[in-house]
């Protein structure tokens, strides 16, 4: 269900269950999570998340679950919440491909992630009305932010699914790509950032999610850029980046 390959400093975490459009249940969220601690482990310095088969990830799997007794909090609150946190919180830049149905669940993955390439055949929104149920997995913070109230509730209301195009256009996501370009591309894109200064880019990402979630005024993200520049300072890639540049070469990062 979950596979995990790594090839040059670069993990790739596959969905691999594509007769149910990789949908998840708690076993596949368990040894989602697994996969992430073992690339963590190999010390990586990129990571790619994909989804064999027609979809990226239609959501949770609900084939079997009976709604008179069904753990919503277990399943939400005891295995995606934490698990869409770890992958939040990666030490190495993580990339992600969507394709087909990324809902769901499969939505909350790539909000997890730091860069998603989309292809032109996603279908991204909240199909959930249909259920009865509501948007998961931090979506209405992910539509709210980037969509507004009225177009959120617009989607949630409708079941309306964006293609991959209205998704990168409206905000939601970092590029659009034809269906046979986006995964060569997404891989690309992490062989290039796992040979860059893998440390600088953490310090990056340390400092959005701060300034995401603590709500950073502007001249206090500058008070935490300057730190975290101080920070740098001290790595081996600084000090090589800066000599690169006196020499006229190119640089040779090593991620520290």
């Amino acid at each position: 269900m979950i596979d995990l390959t790594i090839d040059a400093d670069v993990a790739h975490v596959t969905l691999d269950a594509p007769a149910k459009r990789n949908a998840l249940d708690e076993q596949a969220l368990r040894d989602l999570s697994d996969a992430y601690d073992e690339a963590e482990a190999s010390g990586v310095r990129a990571l790619v998340l994909r989804g064999e088969g027609r979809a990226f990830c239609a959501g949770r799997d609900i084939a079997g679950v009976d709604p008179r007794d069904d753990d919503v909090i277990g399943y939400l609150g005891g295995l995606v919440t934490p698990l869409l946190q770890k992958m939040s919180r990666f030490p190495a830049p993580t990339f992600a491909v969507a394709h087909g149905a990324c809902l769901g669940v499969g939505l909350g993955l790539l909000i997890a992630t730091d860069v998603v390439y989309v292809a032109e055949s996603a279908k991204i929104g909240s199909p959930f009305a249909a259920l009865g149920a509501t948007l998961d997995s931090g979506g209405h913070a992910l539509f709210l932010d980037r969509l507004g109230a009225h177009k959120t509730l617009d989607l949630i209301y409708t079941g309306r699914l964006m293609s991959g195009a209205e998704a990168v256009a409206c905000g939601l996501f970092s590029r659009v790509l034809a269906d046979d370009e986006v995964v060569a591309a997404t891989a690309d894109a992490a062989t290039a950032a796992a040979s860059g200064p893998t440390a600088a880019f953490l310090a990056s990402k340390r400092l959005i999610a701060r300034i995401r979630d603590e709500r950073l005024a502007l001249w206090d993200s500058v008070d935490v850029e300057n730190a975290a520049q101080a920070a740098l300072c001290a790595t081996d890639d600084y000090r090589e980046g800066f000599a690169a540049f006196q020499e006229k070469r190119k640089p040779e990062f090593r991620g520290r």
